[in-house]
């Protein structure tokens, strides 16, 4: 009697740049083993379409337009637990990709990793494996030693990477510049810097702040 063939691995992806996103499904219709079932441009639309089991692997990109990718990781998650989440972007920032694996996440891609390498990571979490390149590894166990910001220091972060003064800071928040400096010094301890400009620096290059 003839066996049959495996099923393929099924593949949703969620990307908004309609280039990539007909990129990265070529890609995976050119491997025998896998198929693309749906194709949604944001975490919206995703979000009102899924059903659990919907796919095998969801392929989706970190910065989505409206809802985030991380904010569209968990709502996923807490419609269908078992959902198997690969995570792209163009950019290594340690603190996107640390709340993506947080969330739940299996695995991440850089978008100009090989075909190879985003098959692989592919297989292997469809076979429930969380691999994660040594590189990125190396850079979420660092990320993992740092405490965590709060949401005061975080806005106070952001406005100083836009080149606030301490005044300036002050007067959009509504604190003084003592409060201001107070968390300037807790925030250079925790980003281990020693001034403003290496906490700019810092904090857009580890994606805890974006320029955008």
């Amino acid at each position: 009697m003839k066996k049959s063939a495996p099923a393929a691995i099924s593949v949703m992806i969620v990307e908004d740049h309609p280039t990539f996103r007909m990129g990265l499904a070529a890609l995976i219709e050119s491997q025998p083993d896998m198929t693309v079932t749906e194709q949604f441009p944001s975490g919206e639309a995703v979000l009102a379409a899924y059903l659990p089991g919907a796919a095998s692997v969801v392929l989706m990109d970190l910065r989505l337009p409206g809802i985030g990718g991380v904010e569209t990781l968990i709502g996923l998650r807490a419609r269908d637990p078992e959902v198997r989440v690969i995570v792209l972007t163009t950019y290594e920032a340690d603190e996107d990709v640390f709340r993506a694996m947080q969330s739940g996440a299996r695995s991440y891609l850089l978008k100009d990793m090989s075909t190879e390498e985003i098959a692989g990571t592919i297989r292997s979490v469809e076979r429930g494996g969380t691999e994660l390149p040594p590189r990125i590894a190396e850079r979420l166990a660092a990320r993992a030693q740092r405490e965590d910001l709060t949401p005061r220091e975080r806005e106070v972060l952001q406005l100083l990477v836009r080149g606030r003064s301490n005044k300036e800071i002050g007067a959009q928040l509504y604190i003084s510049d003592e409060t201001v400096k107070s968390h300037l010094k807790t925030l250079f301890a925790k980003l281990n810097v020693r001034d403003r400009t290496d906490a700019a620096i810092c904090a857009v290059r580890q994606g805890i702040v974006h320029l955008e």
